[in-house]
């Protein structure tokens, strides 16, 4: 822990910019100057993503920019004292003490707790007046080490002993007041403890019982529950989602961003008493959520509300789509392209000491189809909760625990109706928004214990399923149909094979494996049981599915962790490093994160690759005798060049699109959120 700071990571007096992402990227040069990050502009795009999301300066000339990114391969402090200071926006004025604090996004927690420590430091006068007056570079590394070793131990979840008589406007029932809160920044490093701090000291100050939960990237100690019980208020200073936050549940709650824990303690306790004494003040909700209940409403618009939970939706989907994709196209691989002919036959029947005997399609022979049975079948398993894992972890976005079983029925009921990807996304947002509104009624406290394990997932289970099956359904599975039928006119019609490929691509693409992109692959599968040895258009439209649905992820992994990595955010970054695998089989899915989090630049541009593509395989005569399973199963394909190049110029266009796309036709930053990656909260604590 002694080396997070070393001389070379320290600059006094020097110009490092008139502004603050010259500072800022100046730090994250010297950051991987030192060998502790591999790509100092990576650092840099991610800090300053940070930045944009909510500035990092403090009162009383302190900075602290900081990221926790996959560049960085160290915990690392690089420290600048700046003569003179530049705006990191303080109310207070210019920084002249700036910390970059970089993480690495998979840190382990001994060294977050270590930069915890640190950001605790800058709470103190003594440590902020000896970096002032340090002499050398070797004086601020003495300062930092002292600083982390001799920092107190977190206060978390331990309460402050008063020392000071509590003022008349803080005491309720004839006693001090009690309050508890809870600190939360989008990195859990700095502002988290910083805030914590804060609040701590002017509970002292102001001699009221005062306990705080910082909830860091280094783990959290969780205040006892008799201590939240007997509060008469809770402060939410928090950019991120309240962690369990049903232990609060009908407390009197002020929320607020982490910032204001730091700038203005004292008026937050003011308010926390305040609320505590007004009967129709806000209260924490028996089903307080991510997106709809711990962030400031204040920053979030309705537009970044609903793309976080959607977000969140994803993000518990995809390993569904991962597994369940690879394991069928494993399945392909081992028992051949027609293993789906009789693969749940197989597994039932017989086993390891007993293979098939019968309908041998794989080229291994009986062990082959054994094992090539199992995994299409696992795979397939897994892929049929896709729907219903997107709508159950959306209703879980919105209304957190109690909306998970409204959730998942409401998607399962998408799926029994054909409504697909986009009937999943209807259904579990209302099963959500249902199972939310019920979670912020007041009910009276006899019936509180049932409410989220009875109450709301039968309630929101029988509005959001019957809303589907009743009303909502079936125009969607209508217009799939229509579109399946006008998709054979097309090709009964002669239109012409090259514009039933451009159609076919489009439609792939459209919504990265909803029902227009269904609608194309449930016409390519059908239509190879009318497949013969003079028919063979079904495999020319099979293959031009199979072909332009790798685009989208291909397209985006290339984009993402090879033309263009600064323009994306650390976790679209990881998700490009998955979607490789997933694009090469023939996973459409693997582009889903990207789509959900810019939409207007990530679907045109696939479109355009997809339709690319699709052309192409019909110009070369490429045929697929397989299903699915993309380079998995290039043994059915001919010719298999042609299916590489239709591929390869696909993907090609649409990542330069897109990076086109990115680097001119740029969105202003929502308020409240810092890229994919921090969204959803729910999934990954920042």
């Amino acid at each position: 822990m002694s080396e997070i700071i070393t001389p070379a990571l320290v600059s006094l007096d020097e110009p490092l910019g008139a502004d603050k992402r010259a500072v800022i990227d100046a730090l994250a040069a010297r950051v991987a100057a030192s060998g502790r990050a591999v790509d100092a502009a990576a650092l840099a795009a991610d800090a300053w993503k940070r930045e944009q999301t909510d500035e990092t300066g403090l009162p009383g000339g302190i900075a602290i920019p900081h990221a926790k990114s996959p560049a960085v391969t160290e915990a690392t402090l690089a420290f600048a004292r700046l003569k003179p200071g530049v705006d990191f926006g303080a109310d207070d004025g210019p920084a002249d003490l700036v910390f970059l604090i970089a993480a690495p996004d998979t840190a382990a927690e001994e060294h977050l707790a270590v930069l915890s420590r640190l950001a605790r430091a800058f709470m103190r006068e003594d440590f902020t007046d000896g970096l002032r007056s340090a002499a050398s570079p070797e004086d601020v590394v003495a300062l930092v080490q002292h600083a982390v070793s001799d920092a107190p131990a977190p206060a978390a979840a331990s309460a402050a002993a008063p020392v000071a008589a509590s003022s008349a406007s803080h005491v309720i029932h004839g006693r001090p007041a009690r309050i508890v809160a809870v600190t939360a920044c989008a990195t859990g490093i700095a502002h988290t403890f910083m805030a914590a701090d804060a609040l701590t000291a002017e509970g002292k100050k102001e001699g009221i019982d005062l306990v705080v939960e910082p909830q860091g990237s280094s783990g959290y100690k969780a205040i006892d529950q008799s201590v939240i019980d007997n509060a008469d208020a809770v402060i939410f200073a928090t950019d991120v989602d309240v962690r369990d936050p049903q232990r609060f549940a009908g407390k009197p709650v002020v929320r607020s961003g982490v910032k204001r824990g730091i700038e203005q303690p004292a008026q937050l306790i003011s308010e926390a008493v305040a609320i505590a004494a007004d009967p129709n003040g806000a209260r924490v909700a028996a089903a307080a959520t991510s997106a709809m209940g711990a962030v400031p409403t204040a920053k979030l618009s309705w537009g970044a509300k609903i793309q976080r939970i959607l977000l969140t939706g994803v993000s518990y989907m995809i390993p569904f789509v991962a597994g369940g994709g690879l394991l069928i196209a494993l399945g392909f691989l081992l028992g051949g392209y027609k293993v789906t002919d009789n693969a749940s036959k197989v597994i039932i029947e017989n086993s390891l000491w007993s293979l098939p005997t019968e309908n041998i399609t794989s080229p291994l022979g009986p062990l082959g189809q054994y094992l090539g049975s199992v995994a299409f079948m696992i795979g397939a398993a897994s892929m049929g909760f896709l729907v219903a894992a997107l709508a159950g972890y959306i209703a879980f976005a919105i209304a957190d625990r109690p909306g998970i079983a409204p959730g998942f029925v409401a998607g399962a009921i998408a799926v029994t109706m054909n409504a697909g990807f986009i009937g999943g996304i209807i259904g579990g947002l209302l099963a959500g928004f249902v199972a939310w509104w019920l979670g912020s009624l007041n009910a009276p406290r006899w019936l509180r214990g049932l409410m989220p394990v009875v109450i709301i997932p039968l309630v929101a289970s029988i509005v959001a399923s019957g809303l589907m099956v009743l009303f909502l359904g079936r125009p969607i599975a209508a217009l799939m149909e229509a579109l399946t039928n006008g998709l054979n006119a097309l090709t009964e019609s002669g239109a012409g094979v090259v514009l039933v490929g451009v159609i076919l691509g489009l439609m792939m693409c459209f919504d990265l494996g909803g029902p227009v992109n269904k609608v194309a692959y449930v016409f390519a599968t059908t239509g190879l049981a009318a497949a013969s040895a003079t028919n063979t258009a079904p495999y020319l439209i099979m293959a031009a599915v199979m072909c332009a649905g790798m685009v989208p992820p291909l397209a985006l992994a290339l984009a993402s962790t090879v033309l263009a990595r600064p323009l994306f955010t650390p976790v679209e970054r990881e998700n490009g490093k998955a979607a490789w695998l997933l694009g090469a089989a023939f996973i459409s899915e693997g582009a889903i994160p990207f789509a959900a989090a810019d939409p207007l630049r990530v679907i045109p541009a696939s479109m355009v690759g997809g339709a690319v593509t699709g052309a192409l395989s019909m110009v070369f005569g490429v045929t697929s005798y397989a299903p699915h399973g993309g380079i998995f199963v290039l043994f059915a394909i001919s010719p298999i060049w042609g299916f590489i190049v239709a591929l390869a110029a696909g993907v090609v266009v649409s990542a330069l699109l897109l990076v086109v796309l990115k680097k001119f036709a740029r969105r202003a930053p929502e308020p409240g959120l810092s890229g994919a990656a921090e969204v959803p909260s729910a999934v990954a604590t920042a």
